[in-house]
């Protein structure tokens, strides 16, 4: 992409990234990260409720339908929603990995309004890794995989700890998502690299 900024540069010496062995298979349905996760949760009315499938190597595709709730200016989607739809696109990445990552940066190009009703279809890959640093970029497309571009992104994430979350989430919500039979297993599906 044209005028990503040097921090969104993969080192000279960053690595090829690898999909883990025991990453979902192309074509799976990742599902929630967290039910409450304002961009791929069930459990938010007025959510993204993003849905993310494994794609080849270590790349994923999703969908998301820009509702009433999601405009900005009259019956189009608002910038900021369409940025939090890249960002969550990009952060299913990890699964590939089987790495817990949050955004450290990401730069969003918006090329064209995105109408109210319109399904958005969304491309993401991880470029290099380099240390906890994982590097991706993203593209959504309005109408079908090879319709005209409508935002990317270039982002980068770091590899965190578990802990990160305990240490700087609401006690409340992290002792629910603790006692979640499904958050437990999501959480040490993960736990490949202590």
């Amino acid at each position: 992409m044209s005028g990503t900024s040097a921090a969104l540069t993969p080192p000279a010496d960053a690595a090829a990234p690898v999909r883990h062995p025991d990453a979902p298979a192309p074509g799976q349905l990742l599902g929630a990260h967290y039910e409450h996760c304002f961009g791929c949760g069930g459990g938010q009315p007025h959510g993204l409720q993003l849905m993310a499938r494994a794609g080849e190597g270590v790349s994923v595709t999703a969908e998301f339908t820009v509702k009433p709730a999601h405009q900005g200016a009259p019956g189009l989607a608002h910038g900021g929603v369409l940025a939090t739809a890249l960002d969550e696109t990009l952060g299913s990445l990890n699964w590939l990995l089987r790495t817990i990552a949050v955004t450290g940066r990401l730069e969003t190009d918006f090329v064209r309004p995105v109408p109210v009703d319109t399904v958005l279809h969304l491309d993401a890959r991880i470029t290099a890794v380099h240390g906890r640093k994982i590097y991706s970029t993203a593209t959504g497309r309005i109408g079908g995989p090879e319709g005209p571009v409508a935002v990317r992104a270039d982002a980068l994430f770091i590899e965190v700890k578990v802990d990160h979350f305990i240490e700087n989430g609401r006690p409340a919500e992290i002792q629910a998502a603790m006692s979640d039979p499904d958050q437990v297993r999501r959480a040490r599906a993960f736990e490949v690299n202590p």
